[in-house]
């Protein structure tokens, strides 16, 4: 693991107290260990979904975190418990990681199918940071299908710049990225929910 990948706090000796600096502190108690692993790496259909959280600057953030959610390759959502113990047998659909020192992350996951008829599958993303009152939620769509993209009654009532923020970029070996940008050229869209205060 390089030094960018490390977890936050991981091999930086002494670091602020929180009598030093201003939390919440992300890295510290809520990531737990197999967060990341929604499924098995190189399991049959695995896929890794991978990026950077960003600043308006383009500056990766260190310790924000992420959470996501999502429905199996069938479209049907997970209901049992589980998530944080780590079954390796069972497919809870969430996940939770500390992003690294540069501010990257990495989930292996599954692509999720289609939870209605006419509608794109996607993975819904929650981000917590440093200067956050809130978390902010996203959505996190593959490239797969791009009739379905087009035709999603989400998606095209975006303007298509503002769209194609939320749709996940292929990489040569397989894997997708998507990075969330808080703020500046290309921010990421985000979603508020109903009685969601941001």
């Amino acid at each position: 693991m390089s030094d960018n990948t490390m977890p936050y706090a991981a091999g930086m000796g002494p670091v602020p107290t929180p009598g030093q600096t201003i939390g919440p502190f992300y890295h510290f108690a809520l990531p737990y260990e197999g967060g990341e692993r929604l499924v098995a790496p190189g399991s049959a259909g695995s896929i890794r979904l991978h990026g950077f959280v960003t600043d308006g600057q383009g500056v990766g953030i260190q310790d924000s975190m992420l959470e996501i959610w999502q429905a199996d390759g069938s479209g049907v959502i997970p209901r049992q418990p589980g998530s944080l113990t780590g079954d390796p047998g069972a497919f809870t659909g969430f996940g939770r990681i500390s992003t690294w020192r540069d501010g990257g992350y990495s989930f292996t996951t599954i692509a999720p199918g289609a939870t209605s008829k006419g509608r794109a599958p996607f993975i819904a993303m929650a981000v917590f940071a440093r200067g956050l009152l809130g978390r902010l939620f996203t959505r996190v769509y593959l490239p797969d299908d791009p009739e379905t993209l087009a035709n999603d009654p989400f998606l095209s009532s975006l303007d298509e710049d503002r769209r194609s923020t939320l749709i996940a970029t292929p990489d040569d070996d397989g894997s997708f990225r998507f990075d969330v940008r808080l703020q500046g050229d290309r921010e990421t869209v985000f979603l508020q929910f109903p009685h969601h205060e941001v």
